[in-house]
């Protein structure tokens, strides 16, 4: 019988770890996982946690060049190469960086085949979504890029049709340009403006190449967008676009960083709608594929109000786990935290329902006069056409 959901995970993944002061700390996975386990979920029926090895570098070369791969090793040994950003501000060198970014990708590749091949009807990899990385190069903390990996396992597997949808308030730029020219994968970005926020991409009219004219979707919102627009964006363009494109598979990305907490970002996100999106991510998986789904993490940088609430909310939801918004945080974990990072954490899994009870639908409500809602009319616009969608919202 197949398992509910096949989680990835071993502590050997806080080993992807650019050292003290750096925004992506191991911490919030350590705390996201802990706090998981005291909800109950990862001992819930139909949960497999399954430890990732190290990808191949056969596996990796399906995405990144031998030369980067091998640039990647040698960096694990002190060795930096600036020109594809190893030794950055963004990417330190640190000890063993190549088999702990490679342990990442085979978590997610795992995730993922595991969906494909039916044994597990959901994956989750909460250290995946390392979106920036690009073929010959780092970027933006990623220096593999797992998803991009992942999704061209599932295409040599038999996929032919892939969606990914990134909801990380930075524009998955990596994914985007590896899948730039191939129909058979959809990649949807909804983000912070390219003029406000890293990496300077994601324009609405970034459609995908020649050969795959409307294969990309990026919905650039302005900056202090909150929670009802931000669920209103998604709304407005994600269902429509996968519903024509019937994906077999549905990878999803959930970095956080859209939380109005968030030291990176300029969004104003709440838990509370960062909750629902990942359930209307999920929903969208059974209803156009068959349930297959695989959800990675990706940025987030309030390690201990944010990322674990968020995330552990993913991995309840794959799990098919309610924990509903009033649900008290484990006092154990609560501790831990305190011991952990030396802050006071949240007492509830969402303290901020605004985006919970209010509807956030797009159809025939759009308001010319709103930032937010012209945001999305510029990507209906852009890519709408090109799938023989109507981008009027009536």
């Amino acid at each position: 019988m197949a398992a509910t959901v096949h989680v990835a995970w071993a502590a050997d993944l806080l080993g992807y770890d650019f050292g003290p002061g750096h925004p992506m700390a191991p911490v919030r996975l350590h705390l996201t996982i802990e706090l998981a386990r005291a909800l109950g979920v990862l001992d819930a029926d139909g949960v497999v946690v399954a430890e990732p090895g190290i990808a191949s570098d056969a596996l990796l070369e399906t995405v990144h060049t031998a030369g980067y791969v091998a640039a990647v090793r040698a960096a694990s040994h002190g060795v930096r190469d600036l020109h594809r950003g190893l030794g950055t501000q963004d990417d330190p060198l640190f000890e063993g960086m190549h088999d702990a970014a490679a342990r990442i990708v085979a978590g997610t590749c795992a995730a993922a085949r595991a969906v494909w091949h039916g044994d597990a009807l959901h994956g989750v990899n909460v250290a995946g979504g390392m979106h920036h990385a690009m073929p010959d190069a780092a970027s933006g903390f990623c220096l593999y890029n797992d998803a991009a990996v992942a999704i061209r396992a599932l295409l040599d597997d038999g996929a032919e049709r892939v969606a990914y949808v990134d909801l990380d308030a930075h524009h998955g730029d990596g994914v985007q340009s590896v899948f730039w020219d191939d129909p058979r994968v959809l990649t949807v970005s909804v983000h912070e403006s390219p003029a406000s926020l890293f990496p300077h991409t994601g324009y609405p009219t970034e459609t995908g190449g020649p050969d795959a004219s409307g294969s990309a979707v990026n919905v650039a919102l302005p900056a202090r967008t909150g929670p009802v627009g931000w669920l209103r964006a998604i709304d407005g363009v994600v269902p429509e676009v996968l519903a024509h494109f019937r994906p077999q598979v549905l990878v999803t990305q959930h970095g956080c960083d859209a939380h109005v907490r968030d030291p990176l970002s300029s969004l104003r996100v709440s838990t509370a709608a960062q909750r629902a999106a990942v359930r209307r991510m999920h929903a969208l998986a059974h209803e156009l594929c068959g349930g297959r789904w695989v959800a990675l993490g990706g940025g987030g940088y309030a390690v201990a109000d944010v990322v674990p609430r968020v995330w552990a909310s993913v991995l309840a939801e794959a799990a098919h786990v309610p924990v509903p918004a009033q649900t008290p945080l484990p006092e154990e974990w609560r501790e831990l935290v305190r011991r952990e990072v030396g802050a006071e954490p949240p007492a509830l899994i969402d303290e901020d329902g605004d985006a919970a009870h209010v509807d956030v639908s797009w159809s025939g409500r759009y308001d010319p006069a709103d930032d937010v809602d012209r945001a999305v009319m510029a990507t209906r616009s852009a890519v709408f056409p090109l799938h023989g969608l109507h981008p009027e919202p009536y």
